[in-house]
């Protein structure tokens, strides 16, 4: 009787759609808490590496623009545990190297190189080149031009509302950086912010 049962229990299931669609989304639900949850308390995940700084009003920005122009679409920032990815690109990444990162760019796509270690590995004129046309110094590279970024001013009032904003989710902005920020980026150009940011990627590890 309880074979019969235990059968009659599972052909239930199997022949109705919403009970079956119900049973998968409350597993996938429960094992996706059981992965999740416990990150959220551990030191590794939610403690800034040392050494990591909130970035700059001009870093800031670069960020931004670097998000605007969609740059994460072929470049992941997200180095892999793999002695292949490591030899090329440098140490794996770290969650505490992305604190203050909302959101993240972490992913798998790589039309591009990754660029997680990218700080400090040319200079700031290469990136500008490299910018305003990638074939002068890549010529097999598949890169739109940005020549637009070295016209286009940093919006500067922009900042102060968006650094409060992070302030909020726990990066540790004081008032007195965000009331300089306007400040610290008049004058500068789009082109100028995306090397900043550029510049400072994966440089709290070394």
């Amino acid at each position: 009787m309880a074979k019969n049962h235990a059968v009659g229990g599972h052909e239930k299931i199997e022949t109705s759609n919403f009970l079956m669609i119900v049973l998968i989304l409350l597993t996938v639900a429960v094992g996706g808490l059981v992965e999740i949850v416990p990150l959220f308390f551990q030191r590794s995940t939610t403690q800034p590496v040392e050494g990591l700084k909130p970035y700059t009003p001009l870093q800031l920005a670069g960020r931004d623009i670097y998000i605007r122009e969609g740059c994460y679409g072929c470049h992941s920032q997200m180095v892999r545990p793999f002695r292949s990815e490591t030899l090329r690109y440098g140490h794996y990444s770290m969650a505490g190297e992305f604190v203050y990162d909302h959101p993240f760019q972490w992913g798998s796509k790589r039309t591009g190189p990754d660029l997680q270690r990218v700080g400090g590995r040319y200079s700031d004129e290469w990136h500008r080149i490299h910018l305003n046309n990638p074939r002068d110094l890549v010529p097999e590279s598949n890169m739109p031009a940005y020549p637009w970024l070295s016209r286009n001013e940093v919006d500067a009032d922009g900042l102060a509302p968006r650094m409060k904003a992070l302030r909020s989710v726990g990066v540790p902005y004081s008032d007195d950086e965000i009331a300089q920020a306007a400040g610290e980026v008049k004058g500068k150009t789009e082109m100028d912010a995306v090397i900043a940011y550029l510049q400072v990627l994966g440089t709290a590890v070394k």
